[in-house]
C-alpha cells in the first residue's frame, strides 16, 4: 500500500470511530439506545402544572403523567429528569443535552424547524396575572397598546412574546423574566404591571399569594386572526424518526382512554380543552394552520 492509500486509510479509520463515539450517531438514535438502556433524559422547566418538581421530590404535571405513561409503555425502566429554563429546553433537545422536553411546549412553526413535535398533548388559552384589584384596569393586551407606560413581562422564550409582538406590543414595554417564579415578586416590586402566561400558568400563580390574581374578565389575544390557543407536544431531535413514531402510536392510544382525559383535567383543563387536544393535527400547527 501507498504512503497516500494509507495515509487515507487512516483518516476513515478515525473517522469511523468519531462516528461512533457521537451522541445519536448509531443507526437506531434514541430508539435504539432506551432499548438498550432503558432509560432516557427528560428536560422539564418546573412549571405548575405543566410539569414540576412537587414536594415530595416526585416530577409530575400535565406533560410529565402523560409521558410516565407512554414511556413506561414502550418499556422505559427510568427517567432522568432534568430541570432548565423553558427557553433552554429546545436548544437542550438540538444539542443531545436531554433525549426530549415534557413541558407542554406550544407547538408553533418557528419551533418545528428546530425540534420534532409529537402528537398534541393539551391545549389551553391566555391569561394576565396582576396585582389585587387590577389597579391599572388591565384585561388584555390591548391595554398596553393604550397606556405606553405599562409594563408586560414575560418568559424568556415563550411563545407570548409572540403574541405580544403580534398585536403591536413595543419592545420598550416588555420585560422579560427567567421563570414563571419571578412573576410575583416583579408585579410586587412593580417591574412589570401585568405577568402573560397561559391561563392555567396565571390560575396557579394566583393561588400562591394573595398579593396577586388573574385579570378578570380576560380577553384572548389574536394571533393569526383568531384568539389565542395553544397546543402543547413533547420535542425531540428530528434525527429520531423510530423513536417518535413509537411515541406517538402509545400516545394516540393512551388519548383515547378516560384515564387520560381525567389526569389532563386534574390540572385544570376543561372539557373543551381536552377535546382541542384530541382532534388537533401536529402537521397542520407546524405549517401554521
Amino acid at each position: 500500500m501507498t504512503s497516500y492509500k494509507k495515509r487515507i486509510a487512516s483518516l476513515l479509520t478515525l473517522l469511523s470511530f468519531s462516528l461512533i463515539a457521537l451522541p445519536g450517531a448509531h443507526a437506531g438514535g434514541l430508539l435504539e439506545k432506551v432499548e438498550k438502556t432503558g432509560t432516557i433524559k427528560v428536560g422539564i422547566a418546573n412549571e405548575i402544572p405543566y410539569g414540576y418538581k412537587g414536594a415530595d421530590g416526585k416530577v409530575q404535571g400535565i406533560a410529565p403523567n402523560a409521558a410516565k405513561h407512554v414511556l413506561h409503555e414502550m418499556g422505559v425502566k427510568r427517567i432522568e429528569w432534568v430541570i432548565l429554563p423553558f427557553g433552554a429546553l429546545i436548544p437542550a433537545v438540538k444539542a443531545g443535552r436531554i433525549d426530549m422536553a415534557s413541558a407542554s411546549q406550544n407547538v408553533l412553526p418557528e419551533r418545528c424547524k428546530q425540534v420534532t413535535f409529537s402528537k398534541v398533548n393539551s391545549s389551553y388559552g391566555e391569561g394576565l396575572l396582576v396585582a389585587k384589584g387590577n389597579p391599572h384596569n388591565i384585561h388584555s393586551y390591548e391595554a398596553f397598546k393604550d397606556n405606553p407606560k405599562l409594563k408586560l413581562g414575560i418568559v424568556t422564550g415563550a411563545d407570548e412574546l409572540n403574541f405580544a409582538q403580534s398585536m403591536g406590543i413595543p419592545q420598550s414595554q416588555i420585560v422579560m423574566i427567567n421563570a414563571n417564579s419571578d412573576a410575583i415578586p416583579a408585579l410586587q416590586a412593580g417591574r412589570i404591571d401585568a405577568y402573560a402566561a397561559t391561563g392555567l400558568t396565571v390560575h396557579n400563580l394566583a393561588k400562591r399569594s394573595p398579593t396577586v390574581v388573574g385579570a378578570e374578565p380576560f380577553t384572548q389575544p389574536i394571533y393569526h386572526g383568531k384568539p389565542t390557543r395553544s397546543y402543547g407536544a413533547f420535542s425531540f431531535r428530528k434525527s429520531d424518526t423510530a423513536f417518535i413514531k413509537r411515541f406517538d402510536e402509545k400516545l394516540a392510544a393512551y388519548q383515547k382512554t378516560e384515564a387520560w382525559a381525567r389526569d389532563e383535567m386534574h390540572y385544570g383543563l376543561s372539557h373543551e380543552d381536552v377535546e382541542a387536544a384530541r382532534k388537533a393535527s401536529t402537521a397542520m400547527l407546524c405549517a401554521g394552520h
